[in-house]
């Protein structure tokens, strides 16, 4: 066929090469833009594979583009979700993506055409490799001096511990530790109940950690330790001259210490009743009066505060004021003892023998199945507490890596163990679990002098268990 100048399909050969190098110019504007980017920009197809990257981000992850272009995104950038973009069309902007052990902030944007997805554009936010190496270690240096003074904060001003030291995975334990959590962020009076030894103190310091008033100060005041005559004094504090022996200058009470942070009442079941008065005005007024003092003073204080007695039994012989257990009772966190979360001991054995191997400085692997099945049965009656307590005396007595049985069974009082289980058969598992449970049967009714309902409650099983056991090893009267 022969074309004419300056006819119909010359014309149109000349049109569609004039849009050819306009296409040219473009593709080596956008060629020279990306190679160029401060921005680490990388293109895939829908299938994540890498059509296009630029020498920013080929820079950053320490390869060439010929090591990069055509293979799939998955097999060069670490933590990448270049591919899920391709596959969802859906936009990820501002996301955080570790590479090469750095959090960078990313952004994965589909491009579509006529409706159908055709590539997607990948960009990490940063300006040049060098600066943002010397910026992620001038920011992680920061961060470590930061976490430091607030360490060193908190230990000054009383709180030590957060949720994350309260260990565990017993259903009942974590939901306790989200209601924790959830009412730390308000100003709420928190009420902790529970036994003795089952952290009550842990949830405490957790919840003014957490709190907006986690900068100010942290303050244990122990209702049981103080003399009825000092309780009004330690509390409220007095002015100069109050009472003789008083300080020239005064003395600052809890609350006034207290002030823009946390004041954590432990065993407030024993504070007496003439002071409960006086603690709710100040809850109520949000002011104290020192004693000698001519005026109340304003405090800002959130009050937690701890029982491992029943107030509701109190408040039925009188020996709690309603008004006060309505006030303090806003939120009540019941934590679980020991003996109901029983799954959790081998975890929370782990835990105390990592800090007692670190303060005692001597070396132990762990506990043998026959000291954890112990444990596990053990009744508990002093909880986490009783549990760290049995461990350090083993981690003295013991004699090899691990910590046995015979290491725990007197401490918690399964005397003679030992001497059973010699010589008269194998020490086989199932020999030493049966001792042992007969063992801890014998001391659960010997401490409930000899109530089978009282012994089955310590050791947390029913009734007809506890009658059970007692029929399989001789135990009836």
């Amino acid at each position: 066929m022969r074309i004419r100048r300056g006819g119909l399909v010359h014309r149109s050969l000349q049109g569609l090469a004039r849009k050819a190098r306009e296409s040219e110019r473009e593709r080596a504007m956008l060629e020279d833009a990306l190679s160029h980017a401060y921005e680490g920009l990388i293109i895939t197809d829908p299938d994540g594979r890498i059509l296009k990257a630029n020498q920013a981000y080929a820079r950053f992850l320490g390869l060439r583009l010929d090591q990069m272009i055509g293979r799939p995104v998955t097999e060069v950038v670490e933590n990448t979700r270049m591919h899920i973009v391709g596959r969802t069309g859906v936009p990820e902007i501002a996301h955080t993506q570790k590479i090469r052990g750095r959090e960078m902030i990313c952004s994965r944007i589909p491009i579509f055409e006529q409706g159908k997805l055709v590539a997607v554009v990948g960009k990490i936010i940063f300006k040049d490799v060098d600066d943002l190496f010397a910026m992620s270690g001038h920011f992680r240096n920061l961060k470590k001096e930061l976490d430091f003074y607030k360490t060193e904060l908190n230990k000054r001003l009383g709180a030590r511990y957060s949720f994350d030291h309260i260990v565990g995975k017993d259903e009942q334990l974590e939901r306790v530790k989200e209601l924790g959590r959830k009412v730390a962020r308000s100003d709420t009076t928190v009420l902790l109940a529970g036994e003795s030894g089952t952290g009550k103190e842990l949830f405490a310091h957790s919840i003014h950690v957490e709190s907006a008033r986690a900068l100010g100060p942290f303050v244990k005041v122990n209702c049981a330790a103080i003399p009825e005559s000092l309780f009004e004094s330690e509390l409220f504090g007095y002015k100069d001259g109050a009472f003789t022996g008083a300080l020239r200058k005064g003395k600052k009470g809890k609350f006034a210490t207290a002030d823009g942070g946390t004041l954590f009442l432990d065993e407030i079941s024993e504070l007496p009743v003439t002071m409960q008065v006086k603690l709710l005005r100040a809850l109520q007024e949000k002011e104290i009066e020192p004693v000698g003092a001519d005026q109340p003073e304003p405090v800002d204080v959130r009050i937690v505060a701890a029982t491992n007695r029943r107030l509701e039994v109190m408040l039925e012989r009188g020996e709690f004021r309603h008004d006060l257990y309505y006030r303090l009772n806003v939120v009540k966190l019941d934590i679980p003892p020991l003996r109901e979360r029983r799954d959790d001991i081998p975890v929370l054995a782990e835990s105390i023998l990592r800090q007692l191997e670190r303060e005692t400085g001597i070396p132990v692997e762990g506990i043998d199945a026959g000291a954890e099945a112990l444990l596990r049965a053990a009744p508990w009656p002093g909880n986490v507490r009783e549990l760290r307590n049995v461990l350090e005396q083993a981690m003295y007595v013991k004699r090899g890596p691990l910590i046995a049985r015979a290491d725990v069974a007197a401490s918690i009082g399964v005397e003679g163990l030992a001497e059973e289980t010699g010589a008269e058969e194998p020490r086989t598992l199932k020999r030493l679990l049966r001792v042992s449970e007969e063992s801890i049967i014998r001391g659960a009714l010997r401490d409930a002098k000899g109530s089978r309902v009282e012994a089955a409650a310590r050791l947390g099983i029913s009734r007809s268990s506890m009658y059970a056991k007692i029929g399989q090893y001789g135990l009836a009267d």
